[in-house]
């Protein structure tokens, strides 16, 4: 994977031979196993025992927190380096990503406790993040606002001598279900007055704080996963002024730090879901007969086949292209690049998993095959981190501006 034109570091191929191995010895053979818990628990947030052993199998592989570009934490790969990694958990996205202690929100918030958090934040929080014995949930998007505009979030932030109290509902909490969640990272406003971006800040508030309510879990498509997408109410609760991350009115400055690399995770995924989608979809195509002849044969399954190939490589130089200018000229130099990737890679995804579910059949949108799970995930994806839309507005205002300064009128 990669490619010529983004050559992959001896360090980084060690590490995809490893996942590789790992993946077809213990996570492929694993799938089963982990359905059948989930199945015989009743309870679609239950954490089965099977994640533990992925997870006590990864570490003793050196295969942990493969995503953490700071070697204090992790194996110090940057963006170009993990991307493809990233990719081959995508083919499992419901068991490898955890297995390896790489899965979102988790991520995320292990970034921005490294980067923000205070010496207390790390010690009480990253470190159990770390080691995987607890998860965490990341509180952004609300119910009453369309936030695909960040600005437009209302939970409040009111300092109260060495306090803050925080009120507001939140939704899509990611995580927040997870057997093993112990702290939400939050964002609300703490100046209603202040510049538009400068409003917002970050707080680290432990679940179990008196005040914060899981009202219920939401589910996608008819989906209730695992980790959960919970609403949560927040009423009254007091957290000390150590919970801030950053500074007061940092919080879209720590969003910005916290969703590039986030990006390249979720769109490298994607193709590794993709890429499955298409084996799947060929090994059906070669197996089943219509009319006479094999399935495969037929003109338009092989255009699918072609397009998919095509289209998958296509995205993935993309997103390659975008991890490495992160790593080269930083996320503020490839703003755009991020923001299309963000669009292109589920849309390839979608369009690839939808056509493999068409070869399936009934047995496409059933779940005795990923592929119905999937496309409910990817199309999430289009709204997740920002709607497709905004993306776009970004890439085109950049284009337009870049064109304004060719032509020397600005």
């Amino acid at each position: 994977m990669g490619g010529p034109v983004y050559e992959l570091s001896d360090k980084a191929k060690g590490y995809q031979d490893k996942l590789l191995a790992f993946m077809d010895e213990h996570v492929y053979p694993a799938e089963p196993v982990y359905a059948a818990q989930m199945a015989e628990s009743g309870d679609p947030h239950f954490h089965p025992p099977v994640i533990e052993e992925l997870k006590t199998e990864a570490k003793k592989r050196g295969l942990w927190n493969l995503f953490h570009p700071h070697p204090e934490w992790g194996p110090g790969l940057t963006n170009l380096e993990y991307a493809p990694l990233a990719e081959i958990m995508g083919r499992s996205a419901h068991l490898a990503p955890e297995a390896t202690n790489c899965n979102a929100p988790d991520t995320g918030n292990m970034e921005v406790l490294t980067l923000f958090g205070t010496e207390e934040h790390k010690e009480k929080w990253l470190k159990p993040l770390l080691d995987g014995e607890i998860a965490s949930a990341f509180a952004m998007t609300e119910p009453a606002v369309a936030s695909s505009d960040a600005s437009n979030i209302q939970l409040r932030m009111e300092r109260d001598g060495d306090t803050y109290v925080l009120n507001g509902r939140k939704w899509w909490t990611s995580n927040a279900l997870h057997a093993h969640c112990k702290v939400l990272i939050v964002m609300g406003k703490t100046d209603p007055e202040g510049p538009a971006f400068r409003q917002q800040s970050m707080m680290v508030v432990p679940l179990d704080t008196p005040g914060v309510t899981v009202l219920r879990g939401l589910p996608v498509f008819g989906y209730q996963d695992r980790e959960g997408h919970a609403e949560v109410l927040f009423e009254n609760v007091r957290v000390p002024h150590t919970a801030l991350l950053a500074g007061e009115g940092d919080g879209f400055m720590i969003s910005q730090a916290r969703l590039g690399p986030g990006r390249i995770h979720h769109c490298m995924r994607s193709v590794g879901m993709a890429e499955r989608a298409l084996d799947l979809m060929i090994d059906r195509a070669r197996s089943r007969t219509t009319f006479g002849s094999p399935v495969a044969e037929r003109a338009n399954i092989q255009d699918w086949i072609a397009e998919a190939r095509i289209e998958i490589d296509m995205v993935r130089l993309l997103t390659l292209k975008a991890a490495y200018l992160m790593d080269t000229v930083g996320n503020k130099q490839a703003r755009t690049e991020i923001a299309a990737i963000k669009v292109a890679a589920p849309e390839v995804a979608l369009k690839v998993v939808d056509r493999a579910i068409q070869v399936h059949g009934g047995a496409g949108v059933s779940d005795d095959f990923p592929l119905a799970s999937m496309y409910a995930h990817l199309r999430t994806l289009r709204l997740a981190d920002g709607p497709d839309e905004v993306h776009k507005r970004t890439i085109a205002r950049r284009e337009l501006r870049r064109r304004e300064t060719e032509r020397g009128e600005r």
